[in-house]
C-alpha cells in the first residue's frame, strides 16, 4: 500500500482530473453495481453528505440510539441538514419493519414529517453485529409504503459481505443512499466512499465541496483505498476468526463478560463486572501494553484488523490473564 501511494499518478480532483481518484471511484462503483461513486475524506463526511443530499430541514429521521451517526458525528444531522432525530432502542442495532411502521408520524399540520430511516451494517456499538438482510428488505417495503428514504451507514459493510457471503450489490440494493469506509478493516489510512446513481453522486460532489472535502492531488490517498479494495476484502474473515478467539477466551477471565452472540465480525465489546470500571481496566491494560477503548463506564471495546495477528491476540490474552490473576 505504501508503494502504491508513492507511485500514484495524481491530478486535481476538485477539477475532476485526478486519474487515481477516477480509477478508485470507477472500481468501487463497479464493486457495488452502481453507476458512480465519490471519494470523501471520512465516514462521518460520507454519512452527512448523504443525509443532506436526500433530506429537507425539518424532516424526522428514525435511527438506533447507539448508531454512529448520532454518537460520533457531532450532531451532524441537525447541524448540517436540520433533521429531527427519533432515537429507537433496538436489540442488535436492527430497526425492524414493525418499529418503522409504529413510529411513522401521521401527517398533519402539527407534527414533523417522518421521512428517513437510517441503518448501520455492521453495527459498531452493538459489537459488530450483522443486520439481517431479510429484515432490511421488510423495512424497505414499509419505507415504500410510507414514502420514506433509507440510508445505510455501511462503514463496515465489507465485514457483513465477508461473513454472510452476500454480494456487495445485494447488501446495498434496498438503500437510497450509502456510505462505505476504506479504512478500518480494509486498512487504508484515510477515506470513505459514497455510492449510488450518477445523478445522486453529482449532488454529493457539490456537497463535498461545500463541506470542505474537495482536495487537490487526492490520488496519493486514493491509491491506498484502491489497493485496499483490490487486496484486503477476502482476508477480513481472518479478523472475524481472531475476534472470536479473543472473545471466547476473554469471557473466561475476570472481570470480563462478553455476549458471544454479538461477536459476529471483528469487534469485541466486553462488559466489566464488580467494581471494575472502563477507566481502571484500561489503565491496567496500558501497563502491559494492551490497548483498547472505553465504550461506556463499564464497557471496553477491542477490534481485530489486518495489523493484529492471531499470535498478537494470544499474547494479549496472556498478558491480560496475568494482569487480572
Amino acid at each position: 500500500m505504501r508503494q502504491a501511494i508513492a507511485a500514484a499518478e495524481v491530478g486535481d480532483d476538485v477539477l475532476g482530473d485526478d486519474p487515481t481518484a477516477i480509477e478508485l471511484e470507477r472500481y468501487v462503483a463497479d464493486l457495488f453495481g452502481c453507476e458512480a461513486s465519490l471519494f470523501v475524506p471520512s465516514g462521518t463526511m460520507g454519512n452527512q453528505i448523504c443525509l443532506k443530499a436526500i433530506s429537507r430541514p425539518g424532516w424526522e429521521m428514525l435511527c438506533d440510539r447507539e448508531c454512529h451517526v448520532i454518537n460520533y458525528e457531532v450532531a451532524g444531522p441537525v447541524v448540517h441538514s436540520g433533521l429531527l432525530v427519533n432515537l429507537l432502542t433496538t436489540e442488535h442495532g436492527m430497526i425492524t419493519a414493525e418499529m418503522v411502521r409504529r413510529h411513522v408520524r401521521p401527517r398533519n399540520i402539527h407534527a414533523p414529517e417522518t421521512r428517513i430511516v437510517e441503518l448501520e451494517n455492521t453495527h459498531n456499538r452493538h459489537s459488530g453485529t450483522i443486520l439481517p438482510q431479510e429484515e432490511i428488505l421488510r423495512v424497505r417495503e414499509v419505507c415504500d409504503e410510507f414514502g420514506l428514504l433509507l440510508h445505510l451507514d455501511g462503514a463496515r459493510i465489507w465485514n457483513a459481505h465477508a461473513a454472510t457471503g452476500l454480494s456487495l450489490p445485494e447488501l446495498i440494493r434496498p438503500f437510497d443512499s450509502v456510505s462505505v469506509c476504506l479504512s478500518k478493516g480494509l486498512g487504508a489510512p484515510i477515506g470513505s466512499m459514497i455510492v449510488g446513481s450518477a445523478e445522486f453522486i453529482d449532488r454529493c460532489r457539490r456537497l463535498r465541496k461545500l463541506f470542505g472535502g474537495g482536495m487537490r492531488q487526492v490520488g496519493l490517498i486514493a491509491a491506498a483505498g484502491l489497493y485496499a479494495v483490490k487486496n484486503n476484502i477476502k482476508r477480513l474473515t481472518e479478523d472475524h476468526t481472531n475476534a472470536r478467539l479473543l472473545a471466547e477466551q476473554l469471557n473466561n477471565l475476570q472481570p470480563f463478560e462478553v455476549d458471544l452472540n454479538r461477536v459476529q465480525t471483528n469487534i469485541v465489546v466486553a462488559n466489566l463486572n464488580g467494581e471494575h470500571t472502563a477507566e481502571s481496566v484500561l489503565a491496567g491494560l496500558r501497563e502491559v501494553n494492551v490497548l483498547a477503548v472505553p465504550f461506556g463506564p463499564k464497557k471496553i471495546r477491542m477490534v481485530t484488523h489486518l495489523d493484529v495477528t492471531r499470535a498478537d491476540c494470544q499474547e494479549a490474552l496472556e498478558r491480560i490473564g496475568k494482569l487480572f490473576a
